[in-house]
C-alpha cells in the first residue's frame, strides 16, 4: 500500500518539504494550500518537481466551508471552487479534501449539505476531480465520519466520497468499528495521525499535538484495521500538525514519519519485515572523553577495574561482576566532556538485529575496524548514540572482547552486579521518534511518559524495557532546545545492597551527590523505618521509593561531563526508576553545578 504525507506535517519551504519526503520513502504528497500559495514555483513546477522525485500528488487540501450555507455564499463558493479545481489540474492531482463547515453562516440542514455538495462535485467532475468530505472534530454541525457519510450517501454523487481522518475520529471517542458500514470505493481518501492522550480543547489539540502513528495514545492500527477491511486501496497517509516538527529539520523528521507507517503496516499485517529481535542485556556502555582520569577515578572507586584494553585504539574496558564500562579517548573534543556515547546490547542474532534495524530506516554506522576485529554490527540511534549488537559469552559468536588485550587487573568487590538502566538525554525534538524507534526497531516496551520538575523548567521521561527489565533505557527530554546540553546522562549500576555499595565507594575516595535534610524529614512522615534505617539514608544520600511490586533504594555520584553513576537496589520487583524522587536530584544537581 502506497505511503503519503501532508506537506504541512514537515517544516521548511515547500521546495525543502518534497526533497525530504522523497528522500524518507514516501511514494506521495498532499500539497496544504498555504505551502503552495508561498511557494515561488507555479503549479507546473511544482508538478514537474514532484515527477522528478518519483512523487504523487495524492491530494489538494483544505477547501472549507463549503456546505450547507445560503444560496449567495455557495454561489461565491463554486466560483472559488472552480478556480481551485483548474489549479489542480495545472498541479496534476485529481482529488480535494473538502473539511465539515465550521463557519457561522452555515446551517444545521443536512438536506441542504447534501445538495451543495452534489452541486460541488457535479463541478469538480468536469475537471476530473473526485470531491473527499472529512468531518472535523469541531466541525459546526457535522463533527463525526458517521455523520459525514450520511451526507455523502444522500448526495449519491460518483465523484463525492469520504476522507477519513484517524484524529478527527479517535479523540472524540468515535467506534471506528461504523467503518466498515462504508464501501470502500466511497473512501476517497484517509488521513493518519496519532495523539498523546491530553485533556483540552479537541481544536488546540489538533492543531499543536498530533503525533505519528505509534508515538501517541490512539489506537490508530485498530482504525486502519476497519478501513482495510472495507476494501479501500488508496494511500496511506500522515497529516500531523505539531508545533516541534515544524521547528525540527525535515528531513529527520521525514524519516520519522516513514518509519511510523513501516511500523504500523507491520502492525495491520500490510508487509512481513524481518522480524524484531530484542536484546536481551546489556553488554556494555561507552563513555567518549578527552580525560580518562576523572571518569577512570569514579569507576575505580565504584569497585571497577580497568581489565583489559583495545589492541588498536584507545578505548580502555572496566569490569565489575556483569557491569562493562568502556572508556574512549579517540577523537573526543575536551569541551564535549565525557559522555555517553554507545550501548552494547545482548541479542540472540546480531546480524538479524541489524537487518530489522535497516529495514526500519535506522542508520547502518561504518565501522573502521582491524582484520582480527570482531565484526560487530551497528546503527545509529536517533539522538545518535550508536547501538552495537553483541553475542557474549557464545562460543558460535565472535565476542566482542576478543579485540581487547587483558590487563591482569582485578576488580574490586563492591556488589555491583550488572547495570541496570541506562538514561539518554533526547535532542527536544526527537523525543516521539526516539520511542517509536526502541519500540519498532529494537522489539522495546514502551512504558508510561511521566512529568518530572526542575529547577528550571520541565522534565519528560519515558522508559523503554524488555519483557523481563534486563534492559532498561530511560529517555529523557527538556522542555526547550537549551536544555539538551543541560541535562545529564547516567548509568545506573544494580546492587545488592546499596547501603554497602555506597559506604565502599566513599570509603574509596568517591563522592555521592548530597540530599537536603528536608527530603529525609518528608520521608520519615511518609514512611516507617527500622530504628537507624533512615539516618543511614541521610548520612549517605540514599534515596527511597516504594510501588506496588517492591521498593527502590537509590544515591548518585558526582557528575563528570554529562554523565554520572547511579546505584540502585531493587526489591521485590519494584519496575519503577526513583520518578517521585527526581525533582530532589535534579536540584541538588544543579546545586553542586
Amino acid at each position: 500500500m502506497r505511503t503519503s504525507i501532508a506537506t504541512v506535517s514537515l517544516s521548511g519551504s515547500l521546495t525543502e518539504k518534497l526533497t525530504a519526503a522523497a528522500r524518507a520513502g514516501f511514494d506521495g504528497v498532499e500539497i496544504f494550500e498555504n505551502d503552495l500559495l508561498a511557494a515561488p514555483l507555479t503549479p507546473e513546477e511544482v508538478r514537474a518537481r514532484c515527477a522528478d522525485l518519483g512523487l504523487s500528488i495524492d491530494l489538494y487540501q483544505p477547501m472549507r466551508d463549503m456546505e450547507a450555507v445560503p444560496a449567495d455564499v455557495f454561489a461565491r463558493n463554486l466560483r472559488r471552487a472552480r478556480a481551485k479545481f483548474a489549479l489542480m489540474n495545472r498541479l496534476g492531482t485529481d482529488t480535494v479534501l473538502v473539511c465539515s463547515s465550521v463557519s457561522p453562516l452555515a446551517v444545521d440542514d443536512d438536506a441542504l449539505a447534501a445538495e451543495q455538495l452534489a452541486r460541488l462535485a457535479d463541478l469538480a467532475q468536469d475537471f476530473g476531480i473526485r470531491v473527499a468530505y472529512e468531518a472535523l472534530a469541531w466541525g459546526r454541525h457535522v463533527s463525526t465520519y458517521d455523520h459525514a457519510w450520511h451526507i455523502v450517501q444522500s448526495a449519491g454523487h460518483p465523484a463525492l466520497g469520504t476522507c477519513l481522518d484517524s484524529f478527527h475520529i479517535l479523540s472524540r471517542g468515535s467506534d471506528p468499528k461504523g467503518i466498515e458500514d462504508i464501501p470502500g470505493e466511497k473512501i476517497f481518501f484517509l488521513q493518519l495521525a496519532d495523539a498523546p492522550p491530553l485533556a483540552m480543547d479537541v481544536l488546540q489539540w489538533s492543531r499543536h499535538h498530533r503525533c505519528f502513528p505509534g508515538q501517541g495514545g490512539f489506537d490508530v492500527a485498530g482504525l486502519v484495521r476497519h478501513v482495510l477491511h472495507t476494501g479501500y486501496s488508496g494511500p496511506l497517509s500522515l497529516e500531523v500538525f505539531n508545533d516541534v516538527f515544524r521547528q525540527a529539520e525535515a528531513g529527520p523528521t521525514a524519516v520519522d514519519a516513514h518509519r511510523s507507517l513501516l511500523v504500523l503496516k507491520e502492525t495491520v499485517g500490510l508487509t512481513t519485515p524481518p522480524a524484531p529481535v530484542v536484546p536481551t542485556g546489556v553488554a556494555f556502555a561507552e563513555l567518549v572523553t578527552a580525560d580518562a582520569e576523572p571518569v577512570s577515578a569514579v569507576l575505580a572507586a565504584l569497585g571497577f577495574a580497568r581489565t583489559a584494553r583495545h589492541r588498536g585504539k584507545p578505548v580502555d574496558l572496566w569490569e565489575q561482576g556483569e557491569a562493562r564500562v568502556l572508556v574512549n579517548t579517540a577523537g573526543a573534543v575536551r569541551r564535549d566532556g565525557t559522555r555517553l556515547a554507545a550501548i552494547g546490547l545482548e541479542s540472540p542474532d546480531p546480524a538479524a538485529a541489524a537487518r530489522r534495524a535497516e529495514a526500519f530506516l535506522a542508520p547502518v554506522l561504518p565501522r573502521r575496524r582491524a582484520p582480527e576485529d570482531a565484526p560487530l554490527d551497528a546503527v545509529a540511534a536517533p539522538d545518535g548514540t550508536e547501538l552495537f549488537f553483541c553475542a557474549t559469552d557464545r562460543p558460535a559468536r565472535p565476542d566482542w572482547r576478543a579485540d581487547f588485550a587483558d590487563t591482569g587487573h582485578t576488580p574490586r568487590e563492591t556488589g555491583v552486579r550488572r547495570i541496570d538502566h541506562l538514561a539518554l538525554t533526547q535532542p527536544w525534538h526527537h523525543y516521539d521518534e526516539a520511542t517509536l524507534f526502541h519500540r519498532g526497531v529494537l522489539g522495546l516496551h514502551g512504558q508510561e511518559s511521566v512529568d518530572v520538575a526542575d529547577p528550571y523548567g520541565l522534565l519528560r521521561s519515558r522508559a523503554v524495557t524488555n519483557a523481563d527489565g534486563s534492559v532498561r533505557i530511560a529517555l529523557t527530554v527538556g522542555a526547550a532546545p537549551s536544555d539538551d546540553t543541560v541535562h545529564a546522562q547516567h548509568v545506573a549500576l544494580a546492587t545488592d545492597d546499596v547501603v554497602a555499595a555506597a559506604r565502599r565507594f566513599t570509603e574509596a575516595g568517591g563522592r555521592l551527590l548530597p540530599i537536603p535534610a528536608n527530603y529525609y524529614d518528608d520521608l520519615a512522615a511518609r514512611y516507617e523505618f527500622a530504628e537507624g534505617e533512615l539516618e543511614t539514608y541521610r548520612a549517605l544520600g540514599i534515596l527511597y521509593d516504594e510501588d506496588a511490586y517492591g521498593v527502590f533504594r537509590h544515591c548518585y555520584t558526582h557528575t563528570v561531563g554529562r554523565v554520572f553513576f547511579e546505584l540502585v537496589q531493587r526489591d521485590g520487583g519494584h519496575r519503577g526508576y526513583g520518578a517521585v524522587n527526581a525533582p530532589v536530584r535534579l536540584a541538588a544537581q544543579h546545586t553542586a553545578r
